[in-house]
């Protein structure tokens, strides 16, 4: 009886720290999406819903600038990254050999950098030894040597069950490397693409410490927000992060749907699977 007592009190203990904690993390995001979409910001509750503050978010030429100059950094240095770490684990996993330790420590070296580091090298090394002034290609390069590391390390557990018997049975047949790449290797690894470039573009868009050093005056949305702080949390900052936020969780809610129905995997396997 004590033994089923004791049972019954850690579970409920253990699922009232779980609920504390997702409280503790996303009710301040609760909070800010009801600030956005409410007349009075500053204490929201009850909420009297309007549109405005996200109408003056959007007709703001500063807001419209920066959401440009941060896509167009997310798409480069997510897509240069996820470009480099596919070859980089292909080359790893399938011909470096002896040499894979080192280049691997090599690879993700930068996830033990801290941005700020990585922003102030890149500054430098622009400056100094290139002459470059900073812009928004010298921006997507810093964001894409932070992110080349977790799209290195997602390709990694796609790649990691690939049977490359698949590639080698097409290049007997007569199959190009090329040609054997795009018809055989391409269409089993796209999810591990995908994933890696989404991961990739959420940190290149949402960063600030690398990108401050690199784009001079350029603007971003990192940068706008930090900004106008100096001047107060303005409603502006609520929508601004609540529309960011509805972007992530409707990239996470396409990427759920894709492995509910069982178009796309991202290197996850079904429960059928690992019981094969």
């Amino acid at each position: 009886m004590r033994g089923r007592l004791a049972k019954a009190a850690t579970r409920y203990a253990l699922l009232a720290t779980l609920a504390l904690s997702y409280l503790f993390l996303y009710l301040p995001i609760l909070h800010i999406g009801l600030a956005a979409f409410a007349k009075n910001a500053n204490f929201p509750y009850p909420p009297r819903w309007t549109l405005d503050t996200f109408g003056r978010l959007f007709g703001n030429s500063l807001y419209q600038g920066a959401f440009l100059n941060s896509l167009m950094l997310g798409i480069g240095a997510g897509a240069l990254s996820t470009l480099l770490a596919a070859a980089a684990t292909l080359g790893l996993i399938r011909h470096a050999g002896r040499r894979t330790g080192l280049l691997l420590t090599l690879f993700v070296a930068p996830l033990f950098v801290a941005e700020v580091l990585v922003g102030i090298a890149s500054l430098i090394f622009n400056g100094l030894f290139l002459e470059l002034q900073g812009n928004l290609v010298s921006a997507i390069l810093a964001n894409a040597v932070h992110c080349f590391s977790y799209a290195l390390l997602i390709m990694a557990t796609q790649l990691y069950r690939y049977d490359w018997r698949l590639d080698d049975a097409a290049m007997v047949f007569g199959a190009s490397p090329l040609r054997t790449f795009f018809e055989v290797t391409l269409p089993l690894i796209w999810p591990g693409l995908l994933g890696a470039f989404i991961v990739t573009f959420i940190m290149a868009f949402n960063n600030l410490e690398i990108s401050f050093y690199l784009l001079g005056a350029t603007p971003t949305l990192p940068s706008v927000a930090w900004g106008a702080l100096r001047y107060g949390v303005k409603p502006e900052l609520y929508a601004l992060a609540t529309a960011v936020n509805l972007v992530v969780v409707l990239g996470l809610g396409i990427m759920f749907v894709l492995m509910f129905t069982g178009k796309a995997t991202f290197g996850h396997r079904p429960e059928r699977e690992r019981a094969v």
